[in-house]
């Protein structure tokens, strides 16, 4: 049997994104379902794990010729159109996560030329959204900005904000406007509760508002520790995952993986490789892909369906721990703090 720590272990799972990508590299969620942005880009980051270049190129170009003239995406296309007006910060801005995971991989400063003025527009549509406190509105929609701000949402951000300085360093173009940015969502993310879920009931009950600000480097040191042992009984059931909702009998593969990437980078190795190990009894026997979910009050799948995006996470995760390639470390350096000048 392959072991988890061999890459030909996800083998299905990278050749399913394969088989769900359009001939024009839009990645849907499975084959003819929606596609948003982000979750787009999660499966296209699989693919570079994976080898396919070609075909992570192909996501990336998707991605350039459908975006909007203010630099945002749509947060949902179907048959290749987009289904909503709405358009969110956190997804425009995950193309910089994406680009910089790519380019850890494959050394391929040409393409993040040819894709910058892509990402220069979308990085500048979100940072058209931080208000004077720091914090970043989630949406607009019908070009109204829909006021509020999200934990889980800023932190990815913030992720993004530090990819896109690094790619702006290593291109040579100036970065000045996102670090300010990037400093302003730090400081109100940390200690500025009170700016987001203000118009909603607080989402502190999810999961991604627990692991992400550690995920994604905004608290670090004994404070990450300490915030993962704080609510590690609320949202782990043992010996199956990491719940999305505390108060709900529902694990998930993509944020029990995103979790496994949070434990990794704060040094809880043996932690992080206990919670993966869990995750692959939830695969589906007949073709070798990760259900979306357990409900295991009830010992079902839900819902009943094999996202792309799951595979990907799961891609992320493994690489986290198994240093498959270079793009292993994306979530456990503070990339934008370093000088990249004479980068070939």
């Amino acid at each position: 049997m392959i072991k988890s720590d061999s890459l030909n272990f996800y083998e299905d799972s990278l050749n399913y994104i394969l088989e769900v990508q359009s001939p024009e590299g839009s990645i849907c969620w499975e084959t003819n379902e929606k596609l948003d942005p982000w979750d787009h880009i999660e499966a296209a980051m699989g693919l570079i794990i994976g080898g396919k270049e070609k075909e992570a190129k192909l996501a990336f170009t998707w991605l350039k010729e459908n975006q909007e003239e203010d630099g945002s995406w749509f947060a949902e296309y179907r048959n290749g159109k987009p289904s909503c007006q709405r358009k969110e910060s956190n997804f425009s801005a995950y193309i910089a996560t994406g680009l910089w995971h790519y380019y850890l991989i494959t050394k391929n400063k040409c393409f993040l030329e040819e894709m910058f003025p892509t990402l220069d527009v979308a990085m500048n549509f979100v940072i058209s959204l931080q208000t004077s406190f720091g914090d970043i509105q989630w949406a607009k929609e019908n070009n109204k900005i829909l006021d509020d701000s999200l934990i889980t949402a800023c932190s990815s951000i913030y992720k993004s904000l530090d990819c896109a300085i690094s790619i702006y360093k290593i291109l040579e173009y100036d970065p000045k406007h996102l670090v300010k940015g990037k400093q302003l969502l730090k400081i109100c993310l940390l200690d500025n509760p009170q700016r987001f879920d203000r118009s909603w009931k607080s989402k502190s009950r999810y999961s991604m508002d627990w692991y992400y600000p550690v995920m994604c480097g905004i608290v670090i040191n004994e404070d990450a520790n300490k915030r993962i042992a704080s609510r590690w009984d609320e949202f782990i059931v043992d010996g199956i995952g990491c719940k999305c909702v505390q108060d709900e009998p529902w694990v998930t593969i993509a944020e029990s993986s995103e979790l496994v990437v949070a434990l990794v980078s704060i040094g809880e190795i043996k932690k992080a490789k206990e919670v993966f190990s869990w995750l692959h009894q939830f695969k589906d026997k007949k073709d070798n892909l990760y259900w979306t979910g357990y409900v295991y009050t009830d010992d079902k799948y839900w819902p009943v369906e094999k996202p792309t995006w799951t595979a990907g996470a799961v891609l992320l995760a493994a690489d986290s721990l198994f240093e498959f390639t270079e793009g292993s470390k994306l979530f456990l350096e503070e990339w934008g703090d370093r000088d990249y000048e004479g980068t070939e």
